[in-house]
């Protein structure tokens, strides 16, 4: 029986995964980085550590990593600031979910970007708990902040549904050994064979029913 919902925020609540990837990359061009897709796909569910650290190792922008860090969420805050990018129906889906059950965040964005979403969103009162993987040893595909965010809730990962979006993600949350949701990300699909591991798939928030996030549409 599912007990508890855990939601991803970029790609899944807040159409960023594309804005993320345009910062960095100005970013990158402005620092005398080299940019390219296979840099993005790298770095797509890291948490702010360890992309931080590949911007400055690899990509090759000369700034120590905890600057790039900063510089790339002032940017984003800025853009956020200037339009929260909401996905249609994400608003009036979680706020019905949370009627029925418990939810948590659990986010490779930093703690800043997720209060900005909280506050700015007005949805801080739906969510029990929220977890940045910079807080946990391991960002995605490594299964630390699913498994992070059931504890806050004090729910068994096994009895959580986790909703994402991404490859990395889709792996990270199975490897929680929870119950996955994907809502495909539209710019950054995951490979039909990471998509496989998903127990159900839908096109956009707003198609996260009760019966799908529980199980009972199998």
């Amino acid at each position: 029986m599912i007990e508890a919902v855990v939601f991803d925020l970029d790609g899944v609540l807040l159409d960023t995964e594309q804005v993320w990837d345009e910062v960095r990359e100005r970013l990158a061009a402005e620092r005398g980085g080299r940019y390219d897709a296979k840099a993005q796909r790298a770095m797509m569910g890291m948490s702010s550590p360890e992309w931080s650290r590949y911007m400055n190792e690899v990509v090759g922008i000369p700034d120590p990593p905890e600057e790039i860090n900063a510089e790339v969420v002032r940017r984003l805050l800025v853009r956020y600031r200037e339009r929260l990018p909401l996905l249609p129906g994400a608003v009036e889906t979680v706020e019905r979910l949370a009627r029925r059950w418990p939810l948590a965040v659990a986010s490779s964005s930093n703690r800043e970007l997720i209060e900005e979403f909280l506050s700015v969103s007005g949805l801080r009162t739906c969510f029990r708990a929220w977890v940045s993987s910079e807080e946990v040893p391991r960002g995605k595909p490594a299964p630390d902040v699913f498994l992070e965010a059931a504890r806050r809730l004090g729910v068994p990962p096994q009895r959580c549904t986790a909703i994402e979006d991404s490859a990395n993600g889709l792996r990270a949350a199975k490897a929680a050994a929870m119950r996955v949701v994907a809502v495909p990300n539209v710019h950054y699909p995951p490979p039909p064979d990471v998509l496989a591991l998903a127990d159900a798939v839908v096109g956009s928030p707003a198609e996260l029913s009760d019966a799908v996030v529980s199980g009972a549409a199998a």
